[in-house]
Parts: structure tokens; C-alpha cells; sequence
């Protein structure tokens, strides 16, 4: 059996298509569903069954699942909004629950992999390079990246990564993301403002050496993520932290017009302001670097943003979600 936390997310919801794909059913779902529509993303999935976060972590306290048979956890649940101010809960969602489940794991001899985030390395100053013995010198810009960095020092402190592997995800985009709301991904978001006016909006630079729209990031789909994850776990080796991302930084701008090709509408993109709150915490170039998990053996390419986009907005055309 499969534990897969955060299962009705996108990434999460990606692991348990991608088991299914694998012919893989026999699996553990953990999510807290809420009021959302993020429950749409199971519906086309299988899995043995489905527990609450909250039910899941007093059980799992409890020594519920001391005797459960594990193949292997992919600890994907956490909150993930990078405009979060509530540092409590973010230490309890993302730093003390992920504390429970990698004891559990260890104890248990199964192999975890847990979701980082490329959030944790700041505005770059100290590079994006996965190497788990210069952590410390990173400094995250939001309370989110700061709760996935306290938990990946601690593992580092507990002597941990020899026997884990945490995955710093770079800004990952695909189906089933609908229900994020406000942190859904420009992609998500391109597709609804195109078809709605027939424009993009995207914010203006406040730094001279880039122009509008030419910040950039490393966008990675969420099959691409996903197939990286599985690779990692056939790899026993793979422990440590791995980026997982697509090892190129494109713009905004790039991702705009691929976005506008997708949908065969000609180019319109406006340009506004950024919120004054966000513009200290704005990381204006991201590129995660991929040499480790490539030396481990991963040969594949992150598919072109203009392949992905495009298979992206199929799903959006006709309201489908991974699986169906």
C-alpha cells in the first residue's frame, strides 16, 4: 500500500493518477477537502481509501498504523499558499506534521518523499543548487517557504537525509489545480482571462535590469513532476533533497505566448501594477538547477511549456480532470 498525503491537490492528485497509471490502486488518500471543489480531483482516481488530515494525524498518533503494510508515503499535504500570515498554522500544517510522518516512516523502514519548495531559496542570492549542506544559508522571503525550510533543517539536523528525500518543487502547473483559488497558476489563469476578454494580465517589473514581463521562472507540468517523483522513488538511493523542476527559466512573457497559441487567439498582454505587500517578497528569477537528480539517472526532458499548455487547456476544454 501507497500513503499519499495531500492526495486531492495537484501534485498529490498527479502521484495517485500516475500510480493508477502503473496499475496501482492500493493506496492511502489523505486530504482535508474543506468547502473547496478540490474533492472533483478524486473522483476519477482509485484508491483503497480516503481519510481526513485531522482523523489521519490523531490515528496515526495512536499507533493506528503502527502494523499497516507500506510500500512507500509521498507527503505532499501542506498548505501551500505563499500569501499564508498565519505562521502558526503553517508551522502545524507544514513543519510539525511533516515531524510526525518522517517518524513514522523511519520507524516503520519506509521510504518518504516529502515536498520542499523551491520557495525556500529566497530572492537566488545564494543560488538554486539542492545541496542539502548549504541550507542553512537560505533565506525564504514568505512565511510558507520559511515553514518548508524549518522542516528541511530539521531533518538535516536529525541526520535525516540519508534515509528521506525532500523535493523542491518549482512553480508546478497542470490539471486539477482549479480549486487553489488565488494561488492557482498563471497557466490556470490564462486560460480563464483569454477566453473571458481575450487578453493576459501580467505584473509590471519594479526592477530596471528586467522589463515587463520578463521576470523569470522555471515552470514545470505536473506530469513532469510526477514522473520525477517515481523516478526518485525506484532510486532508493535518490535520498537527500532533489529540485524538481524543469532546469530552464522562461518568462512570463514566453509563457503568455504560449498560452495565447494554446488557444489561437492572438497575443494581448497588460500589464499591471503588483500589490505594494508582494513586491518585497517577488523572487524576479528562479531556475532550478538539475544536475543531481540527472546524475542519478533522469535523462528525460521537462516538456516545452508550449506541448504543455497546450495538453493543459485540452483538459480545461472539455472540464476534465487527470484520470478521466
Amino acid at each position: 500500500m501507497y500513503l499519499v498525503t495531500g492526495a486531492a491537490g495537484l501534485i498529490g492528485s498527479g502521484i495517485v493518477w500516475y500510480l493508477n497509471r502503473n496499475n496501482i490502486d492500493d493506496i492511502l488518500a489523505v486530504d482535508h477537502l474543506g468547502t473547496s471543489e478540490k474533492w472533483r480531483n478524486l473522483r476519477a482516481l482509485k484508491f483503497r481509501d480516503y481519510l481526513e488530515k485531522d482523523d489521519f494525524r490523531r490515528k496515526l498518533a495512536a499507533g493506528m498504523f503502527d502494523h499497516l503494510p507500506l510500500d512507500g508515503i509521498f507527503h505532499m499535504g501542506a498548505c501551500s499558499a505563499t500569501t499564508e500570515q498565519d505562521a502558526s498554522y503553517l508551522v502545524d500544517n507544514n513543519f510539525e506534521a511533516s515531524k510526525e510522518l518522517a517518524l513514522f516512516a523511519l520507524k516503520r523502514q519506509v521510504r518518504l518523499i516529502y515536498a520542499s519548495s523551491c520557495a525556500t531559496y529566497g530572492d537566488g542570492g545564494c543560488g538554486y543548487v539542492d545541496d542539502q549542506a548549504a541550507i542553512a544559508d537560505l533565506r525564504p522571503l514568505n512565511m510558507y517557504g520559511y515553514s518548508k525550510q524549518l522542516f528541511d533543517l530539521w531533518a538535516l539536523r536529525q541526520g535525516w537525509f540519508d534515509r528521506i528525500t525532500g523535493c523542491k518543487f518549482s512553480n508546478v502547473y497542470g490539471v486539477n489545480e482549479r480549486h487553489k483559488g488565488n494561488m492557482r497558476s498563471v497557466v490556470c489563469r490564462a486560460y480563464e482571462q483569454i477566453t473571458a476578454t481575450g487578453k493576459l494580465q501580467l505584473f509590471k517589473s519594479y526592477r530596471p535590469e528586467y522589463a515587463d514581463g520578463e521576470q523569470m521562472r522555471d515552470f514545470l507540468s505536473v506530469k513532469d513532476a510526477v514522473k520525477m517523483l517515481w523516478f526518485l522513488f525506484q532510486h532508493p538511493q535518490g535520498v537527500g533533497l532533489y529540485n524538481i523542476g524543469s532546469g530552464r527559466a522562461e518568462t512570463w512573457n514566453a509563457l503568455a505566448r504560449a498560452a495565447f497559441l494554446a488557444l489561437d487567439r492572438p497575443v494581448n498582454i497588460e500589464y499591471i501594477d503588483m500589490p505594494e505587500s508582494l513586491r518585497p517578497k517577488y523572487q524576479y528569477y528562479t531556475k532550478a538547477e538539475m544536475g543531481k537528480l540527472q546524475a542519478l539517472g533522469y535523462t528525460a526532458e521537462a516538456t516545452s511549456l508550449e506541448e504543455a499548455i497546450r495538453d493543459y487547456y485540452q483538459y480545461r476544454l472539455h472540464d476534465r480532470f487527470l484520470g478521466d
